[in-house]
């Protein structure tokens, strides 16, 4: 409990008790109480009468809303230097008049608080300053308006997207069943009747309720009618052996990346080992884009005709996982595998260029965005290359150069800063890598310490297994003996703290600050921090799920944080992806300038939340 003296100290700059004499304040303080709340402990209740304002001194709370689904909505979250309960002065004004059946929203200590209630017999005392006047004035504009904009965007965000519960839906709910069933030895004119009578678009193939396969309205054209096969085969011929399955307790974005990554438009469900059902493409897009799906199939078999088509496909299937409320690490997942696949086309395409095989055996990693398998939308190309051979250096610099017009092709811009394995800083054996992660340790400069950081992003998407261990192995000795990078590394972070945004909210949309760059202030300073303790124990590559998962196995993180830490870095991403695309589908600027305004409430407490977790995982890197 704060004395008389400390707690004068704490408010005499609030318009409640400024400009009016530290003896007069303390008078007023004196019909005030103070309170301490623990974590996750309701603050005030609802449908219990408010019996004054409460003053945030220290610690964060949020307000919310038990909806009728069980679920709790978050409407605001309210930070140091803020009040809470301005729907009581409704009452305290005479406007209306408290009733206990009234509906109101519960508010929460998200953090220890300390909080210093404004009783209304002392309100009354100050009601006739215009100073005091001004400021709940302008205090209640704000909160009105931040709500009207907030109900905006979420109206808007449930007309575009349809069923906001689209993500908890499962597999069992969307299924067609039951399913149209033959044994391998039913001839295909009988499946075909089969098919037509239950008007089903695929049959499964079963022996002793045992799943064996699969036949398709595609299959019965493309496998008997356009081969000229008699309709009186079996139809284990034309099946589809040991067709890829999913559970009935899946969710509806795994039935659908499904789908998507391996081309397919049919999905027979499991319950245990028996099949219950099926759900198909058709089921789970709102409007079946066949288009897309195609070109989606071809990219194995793309030639240079056919790369720059892909771009367009891959953004549709974006935009129906955004719509989808596909979870962020789910949907960044999928389009990783998609890109990983273009780029291993554009491999094989630069390989048949070349006219003669790969002298030896050699790997292709990918860094940045696509290193941390973030990539959605086709960004610059940043790539290097490792071979086993030095003597061959001539034939994969020709075969770079070739790699690199390719996936320009394909969408992917050159990098700008010459971060791409054409040239021959970014190549080379594994001797040669080693040096060059020593001669960045030796001489730590700024530019090579960016260098680093871009390099220590990467993943291997092509190439010899055993020359990736190899290589591995190299970078881990010269991480050993090269302390003197990661203090540099180190040190350089210690310059871009993350923020907290801990200052009232509401003050985001005033004169303080109305944006974050979400790169450069928040994603970037995650990923090298978590770069920087993972590169500690012994940790080189790896997504950043896969880092912290690793931190949390060696006991370097909590497995309570890491779970934590997980989540606001999704959150965050989440926020980023959909900025991104909404720039990108309305042909804007694609920036990182996240506008504050233009977030609703909910986002606006997940923004503040997310980032006290992971500025947690900054410090703890600057401590070490």
């Amino acid at each position: 409990m704060l004395s008389m003296d400390e707690l004068y100290e704490r408010v005499k700059g609030h318009p409640f008790f400024a400009g009016i004499g530290k003896e007069r304040a303390i008078e007023l303080l004196g019909d005030c109480v103070q309170f301490t709340y623990k974590q996750r402990e309701i603050i005030f209740h609802a449908n219990k009468k408010r019996e004054g304002l409460l003053l945030l001194l220290s610690g964060m709370a949020e307000v919310y809303v038990e909806a009728a689904n069980g679920r709790e909505e978050v409407l605001e979250v309210v930070g140091q230097g803020e009040l809470i309960g301005f729907s009581s002065l409704a009452d305290f004004l005479g406007v209306s008049e408290w009733k206990p059946s009234e509906q109101m929203v519960e508010v929460r200590a998200t953090e220890q608080v300390k909080a210093l209630l404004l009783p209304f017999k002392m309100i009354s005392k100050r009601w006739d300053d215009q100073v005091v006047h001004d400021y709940l004035l302008t205090q209640v504009t704000r909160r009105l308006k931040d709500v009207y904009n907030s109900l905006a965007e979420q109206v808007k965000m449930s007309r575009q997207f349809g069923d906001p519960d689209t993500i908890v839906i499962r597999v069992q709910d969307l299924m067609s069943s039951p399913v149209v069933t033959v044994s391998p030895t039913t001839s295909v004119r009988d499946v075909a009747k089969l098919m037509s009578k239950n008007r089903s678009s695929s049959a499964i193939v079963v022996e002793e309720e045992q799943l064996l396969g699969i036949i398709t309205e595609r299959d019965l054209v493309d496998r008997v009618l356009s081969a000229g096969k008699p309709s009186t085969i079996e139809a284990s011929e034309i099946m589809t052996e040991n067709p890829i399955t999913i559970s009935k307790l899946s969710y509806y974005y795994d039935a659908l990346s499904t789908l998507i990554l391996n081309g397919i438009k049919h999905l027979p469900v499991m319950d245990g080992g028996k099949v219950v059902g099926i759900v198909t493409l058709s089921d789970l897009l709102r409007k079946k884009n066949e288009n897309m799906m195609k070109t989606i199939q071809t990219i194995e078999t793309a030639d240079e005709t056919t790369l720059p088509k892909i771009e367009a496909a891959l953004y549709e299937v974006l935009q129906t996982l955004i719509e989808g409320n596909v979870p962020t690490f789910h949907l960044l997942e999928i389009m990783t595998r998609l890109n990983d696949r273009i780029v291993v086309r554009c491999v094989e395409l630069g390989i048949e260029s070349m006219r003669v095989p790969p002298p030896c055996g050699f790997c292709l990693y990918q860094m940045g965005s696509s290193g941390r398998a973030e990539q959605f939308l086709l960004t610059d190309q940043d790539h290097f290359l490792v071979y086993e051979n030095k003597q061959e250096e001539p034939y994969f610099a020709k075969f770079t150069n070739e790699l690199v017009r390719l996936l320009e092709l394909a969408g992917y811009t050159r990098c700008k800063g010459r971060m791409m394995s054409n040239f021959s800083k970014w190549r080379g054996d594994v001797s040669t890598w080693a040096e060059r992660v020593r001669s960045w340790s030796i001489q730590a400069t700024n530019e090579n310490l960016l260098l680093a950081q871009n390099f220590f992003s990467y993943r291997k998407v092509y190439g010899d297994s055993h020359l990736h261990l190899l290589f591995e192995k190299g970078l881990s000795e010269q991480l050993v003996k090269g302390k003197i990078l990661l203090y540099r590394l180190t040190e350089l972070e210690r310059e871009n703290g993350i923020p907290t945004l801990e200052q009232p909210i509401r003050s985001l949309f005033g004169l303080q600050r109305k944006h974050i760059d979400m790169k450069k202030e928040i994603l970037f300073p995650i990923h090298h921090s978590l770069q920087i303790l993972a590169l500690k124990h012994g940790i080189t590559s790896g997504t950043p799920v896969d880092r912290i998962n690793r931190l949390v196995e060696l006991n370097a993180l909590s497995s309570s944080f890491g779970s934590d830490l997980k989540l606001a870095i999704q959150e965050l991403l989440k926020i980023y992806v959909e900025q991104r695309c909404y720039q990108y589908k309305n042909n804007q600027e694609l920036t990182s300038l996240l506008d504050f305004t233009h977030l609703t409430t909910r986002e606006k407490e997940i923004l503040t939340l997310s980032l006290k977790t992971v500025r947690e995982l900054q410090q703890l890197v600057l401590l070490q």
